[in-house]
């Protein structure tokens, strides 16, 4: 193998990477992307360059081509050692070549490999794929181009031959040696309403009397310091609907792009009930590593992940249900657990673990999530009390795929949640851990609240099951539908729910209709959802809908190069292979074969620059920085992060605040106060809250018990003072309430209480 033949340490004036160009279409809530790579050798030397970026998991990649020279060269989707094979004989020839891969352990990085690169040239490969974009809870659709790729830790076991193991140059945000552009267009029949980034914005452009489409390109001068995120409101979003897309039997004569296919887009009606008697048991892993010191963004006064953690934590103690399990596990090198095994759900255990909550540091290395899983699944079930976990991480691990499989491997007994916390973030490890394990996935970056994303997750974990779920199709005679997508086993109140399918047979001649049908079984109910469509396919020239059908059946057959069975990777390998959607099994490969002679020189090779975040370099050894002025050495680095630890640190209870400043700060020592049965005691801390002193508080009990009196006044205070987070509190609320009917139940506390701290909340909150 000819590979390092000359390696010469250029300065980054002569990366040969020059910008990259985005460009995005989004269509109702489906996102195609072009992304191209412009590539100068400025140099005299012929070069191989390496470049390692970040992808979103769900991104169905499905071509890769290369302007050489006004000539366009398009790449074969090709077994990976096969791929490999060739590219590798091309370069050791002398001949221009170029390679696209995902990383053999995890599939939200890949590498694009430009072989023989000559003095001179210029090259510019774009890479094309399309994706489902994830439902907000808001109603917002969400676009996330992936900018930042922290490094990830390796952990013993790990595949030596990542993409991440190439000695990449990692470059202060300033220093970076190319540059970023984006510009996009979203169009919907419905309507937009507005669009909303975390980046600037060139001024929105709306098209169409009921703005129907808009155009929109990112700001100059963007630095790599967070992924660029989209927002994207409809005016009507939660409409039922059913594409069928014509297929491509003459390029296709027996695989999947050859019959047309179906993408049904359901939006379950499931009813609000009261959760069933069976509590569950709760297991939460709180990633405890060095990297959770930093900020969630680099955005002024962004919390610390760690703090937000904490918090985070102390809100779901207090919102559990009486009468369940529970344990906490904090991990980073090694790990810990709060108690033995899980322990039943009293005051006793509630307040051990927060107090053992608010000691949590980030402080225990790097990132290894597996052990501390396999510690959790090796602990007996709990008779009654299905396992519900809920994992929080940076994700910066290399370990992706071992993870996924042994949540995979017990799917059948336990729901995963995940939060993938911070800019970079690992999309395949917490979507996939999510996907995998019957749960949801959330991301927390920018301006996002861990609390309100972990609560939501909470409420649903909380639902009772919905059961025996099956998608049924009703078409015309010769027509019939094979579903691609996998089998779906769990459904959440306001989530979306997309299938895919294969229509094979005779489409009717004259306009036809179909029926696809969703049924599942709550709390003993049988429940449908039906839309009727047209049998009339449309041409794409992409093939999106068939292209992000072969994905979710990747998705869910593909679970990583080292890890899927022999079996399995046959029709992995063969799916991929027809619809052109590259798997961790197969590679993008193109060869310039009209180069009339071979490329002379000795080769050189250059990593291209990737840029870090402070916080993940802190993380870093020495060696892979770049040295830079502008840059401070470790230590006053690590300084300057206890300096925005201490500013940022929420006071706890007994720390005497000297007056009462209604918000956060005191909305989390509320919570910290109430008890594990959901009533709050008559205090001189729940007193300094309220802003009132405790003996007004005793001098205006009403005839009622005094846990009864505070109680009511937390609940008061909550809608009174901190009404704009109630996502974030009202599961501990109702159980408070709960406990006040059950202990006090009269409407005149409740009035009392309201005319005793001049609120204006409605009685109705209570039930009166």
């Amino acid at each position: 193998m000819v590979k390092f033949v000359h390696h010469l340490n250029s300065g980054l004036s002569l990366v040969p990477l020059k910008s990259i160009c985005v460009t995005l279409s989004v269509r109702e809530f489906v996102a195609g992307v072009a992304a191209t790579l412009n590539y100068e050798n400025e140099e005299k030397f012929p070069l191989e360059t390496f470049f390692v970026f970040p992808m979103d998991e769900d991104s169905a990649v499905y071509s890769f081509e290369a302007m050489v020279d006004g000539k366009t060269i398009k790449a074969e989707l090709k077994d990976k050692k096969k791929a490999h094979i060739i590219y590798e004989s091309a370069i050791s020839h002398r001949h221009q070549a170029f390679l696209l891969e995902e990383d053999k352990c995890s599939r939200d990085v890949f590498c694009c490999n430009v072989g023989n690169l000559q003095p001179g040239s210029k090259v510019a490969l774009t890479l094309k794929y399309v994706q489902e974009l994830p439902l907000e809870a808001d109603g917002a659709l969400r676009y996330v181009l992936p900018a930042v790729l922290n490094p990830r830790y390796r952990c013993s076991g790990s595949p030596e031959d990542s993409c991440l193991d190439l000695k990449t140059p990692i470059v202060p945000l300033d220093d970076l040696p190319y540059s970023f552009s984006m510009t996009a267009t979203v169009s919907s029949q419905h309507g937009i309403e507005t669009i909303q980034s975390n980046c600037p914005l060139s001024p929105i452009e709306y098209l169409g009397d009921k703005k129907t489409s808009a155009q929109i390109s990112l700001a100059d001068g963007h630095k790599f310091d967070r992924d660029v995120e989209l927002l994207i409101y409809y005016r009507e979003v939660h409409t039922p609907s059913v594409a069928v897309e014509l297929g491509n039997p003459k390029n296709n004569p027996d695989g999947l792009m050859k019959d047309p296919s179906a993408m049904v887009c359901f939006y379950p009606n499931i009813p609000e009930v009261e959760p069933s008697a069976i509590c569950g048991e709760f297991v939460f892993l709180m990633d405890c590593s060095g990297s959770m010191q930093c900020p969630i963004s680099k955005q002024d006064k962004s919390q610390l992940r760690i703090e937000a953690a904490k918090e985070t934590l102390i809100l779901l103690l207090k919102s559990l249900p009486v009468n369940c399990y529970f344990n906490i596990y904090a991990f980073g090198s090694s790990f810990e657990a709060f108690f033995p095994n899980s322990v039943k759900y009293t005051q006793d255990t509630m307040e051990e673990a927060l107090r053992r909550v608010k000691l949590m540091r980030a402080d225990l290395g790097g990132t290894e999530i597996l052990t501390p899983l396999q510690v959790v699944y090796r602990e007996p079930s709990i008779p009654g009390h299905p396992l519900q976990l809920f994992v929080f991480t940076d994700g910066e691990v290399t370990d992706t795929f071992s993870i996924i499989k042994e949540v995979r491997n017990h799917r059948l007994r336990h729901r995963c949640f995940s939060f993938g916390i911070g800019e970079g973030a690992s999309t395949s490890l917490i979507k996939g851990i999510a996907r995998v394990g019957g749960g949801t996935s959330e991301f927390i970056t920018g301006k996002d609240r861990m609390q309100a994303k972990a609560l939501r997750a909470l409420k649903h974990a909380l639902q009772p099951a919905v059961e025996d779920v099956s998608v049924n199709w009703d078409l015309p005679r010769g027509l019939s539908a094979k579903t691609l997508s996998p089998e779906q086993t769990v459904l959440y109140k306001g989530q979306r729910l997309i299938v895919y399918a294969q229509l094979t047979g005779t489409m009717p001649v004259k306009e036809g209709t179909g029926e696809v049908c969703l049924n599942y079984t709550l709390q003993g109910k049988r429940c449908e959802n039906k839309v009727t469509f047209s049998l009339q396919p449309k041409l794409d020239d992409n093939f999106t809908i068939h292209r992000l059908a072969a994905k979710a059946f990747l998705q869910s057959m593909d679970i990583g190069f080292g890890e899927t069975p022999a079996k399995t990777k046959k029709d992995v390998l063969k799916v991929s292979i027809d619809c052109g959607v590259i798997s961790s099994h197969t590679a993008f490969i193109a060869i310039n074969k009209d180069v009339n002679k071979p490329v002379q020189g000795p080769l050189a090779c250059r990593d291209i620059p990737r840029p870090v975040l402070l916080g993940a370099a802190a993380q870093m050894p020495q060696s892979r920085l770049k040295a830079s002025s502008s840059y401070p050495p470790r230590a006053s680095r690590m300084s300057c992060q206890l300096n925005v630890y201490k500013s940022l640190r929420k006071p706890m209870v007994n720390e005497g605040l000297c007056s009462p400043v209604f918000g956060e700060t005191y909305l989390v020592q509320l919570i910290s106060l109430q008890n594990a049965d959901g009533s709050w005691d008559l205090d001189e801390d729940l007193a300094r809250i309220l802003g009132i002193s405790l003996k007004d508080l005793w001098s205006a009990l009403p005839d009622a018990d005094s846990s009864s009196w505070a109680t009511v006044l937390a609940v008061v205070w909550l809608h009174a003072k901190a009404k704009h987070q109630k996502c974030e509190w009202e599961l501990l609320e109702k159980k408070a309430r709960t406990w006040i009917n059950s202990n006090a139940g009269r409407s005149s506390l409740v009035k009392a209480a309201i005319a005793f701290t001049k609120s204006s909340v409605d009685p109705a909150v209570f039930g009166v």
